[in-house]
Order: C-alpha cells, then structure tokens, then sequence
C-alpha cells in the first residue's frame, strides 16, 4: 500500500461513519440533545380527549331470583300505626252487640227499602244531609216525618219551606238544610231525572252535601266504597288512638291521612267501609266526647290518649 494510501485510510476511520461530503455531521451539543428529547416525548405523550359524564350507578343485592328479568322495583315501606290491629280487634269485641244508636238509626236504617231504586237512593242522600251535626235518633225522626208524606224528589219540592222546616226540626242547623234540600232536590229533578249523581264530584257539588255524605251515599246508595267516610267521631278517635301519622285538625284531614296507610288497592280496602260504622258506635258508647269510658275500654292499654287521663 502506498504512503497516500495509508494516509486516506487512516483518516476514513477517524470520522467513523457518513464521513464525507454527505455523512458528515456534528456531534449533538446540550441543546440539541434537550430538543430531541422534548421532541420523543412529545411524540410518545397520548392525546388527551375531554371524558364523558358518567351516570353513577347503584347496585343493590338481592336475591337470585330478584335479579332475573321481571323482577319488581324494592317497594318503600308503608307508615302504619303501632298496634293498629290489635287496637281494631279490640274495638270489635266491643262492638259486636251491635247495640249503639248508629247500629239501629243510623243511614242504612233511614230509607223505604220497599221504594223503587231512584227513591231509596234520595232518601238515603236526605237523611245523610240531615246528619249532619245531629244526633241519629233525631235524624230519623225527622226522616219518620218526611217518609209518612212520601218522601220524593217531587213531594220535597212541593212542599213549602216553612212545612219542611217543621217537618225537619230540631236537627242541628234546621233553617239552612231547608234551603239546602230544596236546591238539591231541584237540581237532581233537572239535572238527574230524580235520582242522585254516582260519583263523589257530583255528590260534594250539591248544595249541603259534604264528603263524608258523599263516600258514604256512594257506599249505601250505590253499593260502591270510593273512600273513608269521615264524621266527627272518627276524626276524634283515629287521633286518639295516632291512626293519623300527625295530628289532623279536620275530618277531611283525617280521611286523607287514614286512606295513606289504608290504600287501594289493599287487603284492609274492605275496612274503608266498615270502619265509619264502627268507630261511630265506638264513638257513642264507649270513647265519649267528653269524658271517655276508658276504665272500661280494652284499649285502656294501647291507646296513647287514655295514658293522660
């Protein structure tokens, strides 16, 4: 090998590799080394997306049979009173002599069952507008009275108001349901062929007809239980006895707050008509107004208002 030789070859190493006019190149100084890697990292980062808003969700344990297909929603528990049932059983025990004026005088006890239909169902809607506020033994007096003119939508409107007021008296509030039975009785003559409506809208939009008369003119006249009806015996006893998840101050409160826990459909739905009668004679015989019988009432125990007495 020539000397020239020797010289080119010795110098090809030096460089190393891409040495010449294409290869050549520099070694990276600090800088450029900080931008590559700026520049891998930058290429290696993932791209950041905005996340989706997630609904939280709740799994629940149940059963295996709770979690196959069909299986019904977990159901919130109902407020019921303590001891209600066997307060109720109670208060039947005491009541089954079927003995109390309401027993023998009351609504269902009031009306010619040998009329025709359309005039059984006006007198039981009379005598519950009489009711009100009277004692039932004045009541059916008075429907004794009416009855023995015959007692129809017509004879009522026939009838001056100064005769049905003496008919009618002495229940409660006698002046005002003369004019309240004469209204009735000619928007049932026009309105209603001589018979009385079948709901309880109807019902409570006639003049002096509240709904406690309604639920219960549904259920005698109508044979349909619609609600709790409502008086002011059974508004004094379901406080009594806390059927109402609070204190109620009305008797319509009450029967809202006692159809939350006794609701349709439900197994106690049959109770919704018998309860009215129940608590009345209750009412009259036994859970006074005004100084209660309690020392003879089986409730004496169970019943919060008797543990302040």
């Amino acid at each position: 090998m020539t000397a020239l030789s020797a010289r080119m070859l010795t110098r090809s190493r030096s460089l190393g590799p891409g040495a010449g006019p294409r290869g050549c190149r520099e070694e990276p100084g600090p800088l450029r080394r900080r931008e590559a890697a700026a520049e891998a990292r930058k290429s290696h980062s993932p791209v950041k997306r905005p996340r989706k808003a997630q609904r939280l969700r709740v799994a629940y344990e149940g059963s295996d049979s709770e979690k196959g297909e069909g299986a019904e929603p977990l159901k919130v528990p109902v407020w019921e009173p303590q001891d209600w049932q066997q307060q109720l059983v109670n208060i039947r025990a005491m009541r089954n002599k079927k003995d109390a004026p309401v027993d023998h005088l009351g609504t269902e006890h009031c009306y010619d069952s040998s009329a025709p239909p359309k005039v059984r169902r006006y007198q039981v809607l009379l005598s519950l507008m009489l009711s009100s506020q009277t004692k039932d033994q004045v009541t059916a007096g008075a429907m004794q009275r009416l009855r023995a003119r015959g007692l129809t939508v017509d004879s009522i409107l026939q009838t001056d108001d100064a005769t049905l007021g003496k008919l009618i008296y002495p229940v409660g509030f006698w002046r005002s349901k003369v004019k309240y039975i004469k209204q009735t009785s000619a928007i049932l003559q026009q309105h209603y062929g001589g018979d009385i409506p079948a709901s309880v809208a109807e019902l409570v939009a006639l003049p002096g007809v509240g709904p406690k008369m309604a639920h219960l003119a549904m259920a005698v006249a109508w044979g349909t239980v619609s609600g709790i009806a409502v008086d002011t015996h059974v508004h004094r006893i379901a406080n009594r006895l806390r059927w109402t998840k609070k204190a109620t101050k009305s008797p319509e409160e009450t029967r809202a707050a006692l159809e939350e826990w006794l609701p349709s459909p439900h197994p106690h739905r049959e109770l919704w008509h018998e309860i009215n009668g129940l608590l009345v004679g209750f009412g009259q015989q036994t859970c006074l107004p005004v100084h209660p019988r309690c020392h003879a009432c089986l409730n004496q125990a169970l019943c919060p208002a008797a543990q302040g007495l």
